[in-house]
């Protein structure tokens, strides 16, 4: 667990930042939350601290009941001077949204609120992640001020472009989403501070494609958002995590190494290259079980009709499992529709020889494929956990936690 300061400044993207202690509390780590007066007329206070489990500062003379700490940490004994306090015992420290006049004075060097004097106080890892009109943000001094903190060494998270706040506007000065804030700021981290910490993650994604000619092809209905959900919250525990995508079009979380295939064979070979030097494999993609014994070479014509021969493709996840080596964690995924799943999922774990298999039902439509929810049980060799209907990202952290108890049961370092 890191602990990390979010200093929320006056803007339209101080919403984001809720989101974004959210996604922070539920990845492990402890928060505190820093406002100025503005940001305050945006988002309440109330908000963040019923979200991280603390109170919310924003005057430098104001009493810190948790005289310092972040959440699940022992207070000092006696009352610290709380901006002094926070800034030195965090572990990064991020300003999100910081608007044009927020950063003109941690430029400057300001020290008139709670989150200047802390910023200014601050020896950790700092970033600023800039969100206001394209107009502001393209202003020469807005240039220069931010041109000042990156010359200090203070990383600057560029803002996205798109649809702004004020009616019929387009241009850059988005806040980026929050899963993104996060993993710069985990990036930051000193290393050491966060949970992976020197493992190895290899993930896959998305569904193969298996060639009847140069146009058509076998496939499924996976889009791979379940698969980088998985390697973005393994990358935000800092793990080293590298991502095999199977025709996703979805980009891959900051910090993560990814390799694109298209087929069942092309992923067995990316995989079985990869895996040797991996700790944990987190085998999300769903490749195809069948392919064309050939494919054309040209594209096929309706008037000669189409007549297939299918052969069975490699068992990926059970020759994988066949090679593993001792302390490395393999979880297996079935997409299954309806009747016994669970049997079959059980089933499927002892056959392949793996860890544990994430049962997805698709069956409820509600958390089919492209949807951004989702809903599963984790089946292991000591019976069944299930996670109710969540957020992917929320369900990959849970995946995460299971996945991380039985490599600790087996003898895996502890993180």
């Amino acid at each position: 667990m890191a602990r990390l300061l979010l200093g929320v400044s006056g803007g339209i993207a101080a919403y984001k930042a809720l989101e974004l202690a959210r996604l922070a509390t539920l990845a492990g780590h402890g928060v505190r939350v820093v406002m100025t007066a503005t940001a305050s007329r945006f988002v309440g206070a109330a908000s963040f601290e019923g979200i991280v489990g603390a109170p919310v500062l924003s005057s430098e003379f104001e009493r810190d009941p948790m005289r310092g700490a972040f959440p699940g940490e022992e207070q000092a004994g006696h009352d610290p001077i709380g901006h002094l306090e926070l800034a030195g015992r965090c572990d990064a420290f991020l300003v999100a949204p910081a608007s044009a006049n927020t950063i003109s004075k941690l430029a400057a060097g300001a020290a008139d609120s709670m989150l200047t004097t802390s910023f200014l106080a601050c020896t950790a890892p700092r970033l600023v992640a800039p969100a206001m009109n394209d107009r502001m943000y393209a202003d020469a001094a807005t240039e220069a001020n931010l041109e000042t903190l990156r010359a200090r060494g203070i990383e600057v998270i560029e803002p996205g472009e798109g649809q702004l706040a004020s009616r019929g506007e387009f241009g850059r000065g988005r806040l980026p989403d929050p899963a993104e804030l996060l993993a710069r700021v985990e990036a930051a981290l000193p290393g050491g501070s966060r949970p992976w910490d020197g493992l190895r993650v290899l993930v896959t994604a998305g569904g193969t494609r298996e060639p009847i000619d140069p146009v058509r092809f076998i496939g499924n209905r996976s889009s791979g958002r379940m698969g980088i959900a998985i390697a973005a919250a393994a990358a935000r525990r800092g793990a080293e995590v590298t991502l095999i995508a199977a025709n996703v079009a979805l980009p891959e979380p900051p910090g993560v190494r990814r390799i694109d295939v298209e087929t069942a064979a092309e992923l067995s070979e990316a995989a079985a290259a990869e895996f040797p030097r991996t700790q944990i494999l987190l085998m999300a993609a769903a490749p195809a079980d069948f392919r064309p014994t050939s494919a054309a070479g040209e594209k096929m014509k309706r008037a000669d009709g189409l007549e297939l021969v299918l052969e069975p493709t490699a068992d990926i996840l059970a020759g994988l499992a066949a090679a593993r080596s001792e302390g490395q964690t393999i979880v297996g995924f079935a997409a299954e529709h309806g009747g016994d799943a669970l049997g079959r999922a059980r089933e499927k774990r002892a056959r392949k020889g793996v860890d544990m298999i994430v049962l997805n039902d698709v069956s409820n439509p509600a958390i089919g494929f492209e949807s951004s929810d989702n809903a599963v049980t984790l089946v292991d060799a000591e019976g069944e956990t299930e996670v109710a209907i969540a957020s992917k990202d929320a369900i990959a952290e849970a995946i995460l936690d299971r996945t991380d108890l039985l490599r600790q049961k087996a003898g895996g370092p502890v993180r």
